[in-house]
């Protein structure tokens, strides 16, 4: 008989009964133990004064969070602080309580179009409770060494 056969006989005849299961009376499922993220929910103002409300879980980026809402924010390299097609302008507000760019970011921001005091990447920047009510800008363009115009569609 091989192992494999003979392993599988075994557990068979095993009944099941409660005491068999290990922590039975302690175990809980995943759902419970995982933190209940904050819905947290912005409005983006595109160029033209259209506005977009959006709504999303504390932690996810602005750039993520445009494009599950079919927000025309560009992010050409896909969240990996890149480029600077996600550039979004923020509430002075909201800015100042924000920790203060990488300087991988302010590479980038420098080659942004229409660059303000303000100036985030949406990749960069991730919802938080206090952002809840926020107006981000869309700046009237982007530059887009790669192709311009190109927008890469959400997975």
């Amino acid at each position: 008989m091989s192992i494999l056969r003979l392993a599988t006989a075994r557990t068979a005849a095993v009944p099941f009964r409660p005491q068999n299961r290990i922590l039975q009376q302690h175990t809980l499922p995943f759902s419970a133990l995982a933190p209940v993220a904050k819905q947290v929910t912005v409005t983006f103002v595109e160029p033209d004064g259209a506005e977009i409300e959006a709504t999303g879980e504390e932690g996810t980026n602005l750039m993520e969070l445009a494009h599950e809402n079919d927000v025309d924010l560009e992010g050409a390299c896909e969240g990996a602080c890149a480029c600077s097609t996600c550039h979004v302008i923020l509430e002075d507000k909201i800015y100042d309580e924000l920790p203060e760019p990488s300087d991988e970011e302010n590479d980038m921001l420098d080659l942004a179009f229409g660059l303000t005091d303000t100036s985030r990447l949406g990749c960069q920047v991730e919802l938080t409770p206090d952002m809840e009510g926020m107006r981000i800008k869309l700046p009237s363009a982007t530059r887009n060494f790669y192709v311009d115009g190109a927008k890469p569609a959400h997975h």
